[in-house]
């Protein structure tokens, strides 16, 4: 029985490698497109691949997918964040946790990760075409089950008893085409916004540690770091926005505006009466000389500036109004939103194969039996963080487990 996987990616190896050590009697063969394997393993982190994110309360980790979270709550039963730890420490990868939960490699290097994967995927057998593109596919029933034949881009055809494709996200709609199955409208997921309006623009590398920010028109608000940036806003907060926003910003054609609270550990009055003491207080101080609230002092002198406060007005000279409108800016900001940007090399599609279109428990289409699905070629993104790999490695060893039992293969 030979079992192909499409796509050379995390979803890809995890797919082919259970496959192959769990049902020895099979030939599992992975093909990938381009000349070298694991290309997004390798960027991702900056270079470091953030494995996974230190959750282990499944209830709470789902939560951390604005699509797919129904479908992962039931796979994640069979294999999780614990379970990817031990996978990667019984392979002799040892895994680190951030402040913020997010995983990597103790060697902080994602070529420990691609090694690990490639060397499990040699010693269980699993062999690798690289440059090997597929254009289509078809199949046909036979007394032994479904059959496929796969239409190579040389023109070539490959034969297969159970497919598994994990070929990844796509931005057009025309990506994904070729699968034959129902597909959600592909939009970007984890961007940075565009502000080129924004008088903020100057302070580029300036991060704020936590700040309350809404999509103002929607349900969607994040509270988290804010990075500022020579083009808008960066940062997990934005990021995070970006994925829970997708399918609205963009049918809003990324027109649209936010809300930033600076200080979300209080509201405007608290503001406001703290800026006002600071009259008795510090009477003599200038105002734009120290930044109050623990805030970066070129964040503060900029929105000092932007209440038209000048730089040698002092506390004790500064009209309540004039203290209004900092009390303002600094809890409730509002930025005109004008397009977006890809995240560095981390580019996350929504969108991909309905989930009503594959079996929940074992990712096996519904049309066509012994066809699986794994990865982001299905409609599951996570946001930063570690959530999108770990969408890989739980439906590449669910596709990979259950086409070898598809197959009867033991």
């Amino acid at each position: 029985m030979q079992l192909v996987i499409i796509g050379g990616g995390a979803a890809g190896f995890m797919a082919a490698i259970t496959a192959a050590e769990k049902y020895p009697a099979a030939e599992v063969l992975l093909l990938e497109k381009n000349r070298t394997v694991l290309n997004k393993v390798r960027v991702s982190g900056g270079g470091r691949c953030n494995v996974t994110h230190a959750c282990f309360d499944n209830r709470r980790f789902v939560k951390q997918y604005p699509r797919g979270e129904a479908l992962l709550k039931k796979l994640f039963a069979q294999f999780d964040a614990a379970a990817t730890v031990e996978w990667f420490r019984q392979r002799g990868v040892l895994l680190s946790t951030e402040p913020d939960g997010r995983m990597f490699p103790t060697t902080n290097s994602s070529e420990t990760i691609i090694d690990c994967l490639q060397r499990a995927a040699r010693q269980a057998g699993v062999r690798i075409r690289t440059s090997a593109g597929v254009r289509s596919f078809s199949w046909s029933d036979s007394p032994q089950g479904t059959r496929f034949a796969l239409n190579m881009l040389d023109e070539s055809t490959l034969p297969a008893d159970r497919l598994i494709i994990a070929s990844g996200g796509h931005p057009q709609r025309s990506g994904f085409e070729w699968l034959g199955h129902a597909i959600e409208e592909p939009v970007p997921s984890l961007f940075t916004f565009n502000a080129p309006d924004s008088y903020l623009l100057p302070l580029s590398g300036v991060a704020v540690p936590d700040a309350h920010v809404r999509l103002i028109g929607t349900r969607h608000d994040w509270r988290g770091p804010v990075l500022l940036t020579h083009w808008g806003f960066s940062g997990p907060a934005i990021l995070k926005l970006s994925a829970w926003g997708a399918r609205e910003l963009a049918a809003a054609k990324y027109q649209f505006g936010i809300k930033i609270n600076w200080l979300p550990e209080q509201n405007e009055e608290q503001v406001r009466t703290f800026l006002i003491q600071e009259k008795q207080s510090t009477p003599r101080q200038q105002i734009s000389s120290h930044a109050r609230f623990g805030l970066p002092l070129r964040l503060w002198k900029a929105f000092v500036q932007r209440a038209e406060i000048t730089d040698s007005l002092r506390w004790m000279d500064a009209p309540h109004k004039v203290l209004n409108r900092l009390a303002d800016l600094l809890t409730n900001s509002q930025f005109e939103i004008r397009g977006k940007s890809t995240y560095k090399e981390e580019f996350v599609t929504a969108g991909g194969v309905r989930l009503s279109e594959v079996h929940t428990d074992t990712l096996e289409s519904k049309r066509v039996p012994g066809l699986f699905f794994a990865g982001e070629v299905l409609d599951v993104d996570g946001i930063t963080g570690g959530f999108n790999f770990q969408n890989a490695w739980t439906t590449g060893y669910v596709a990979g487990m259950n086409a070898g039992k598809a197959a009867g293969v033991l």
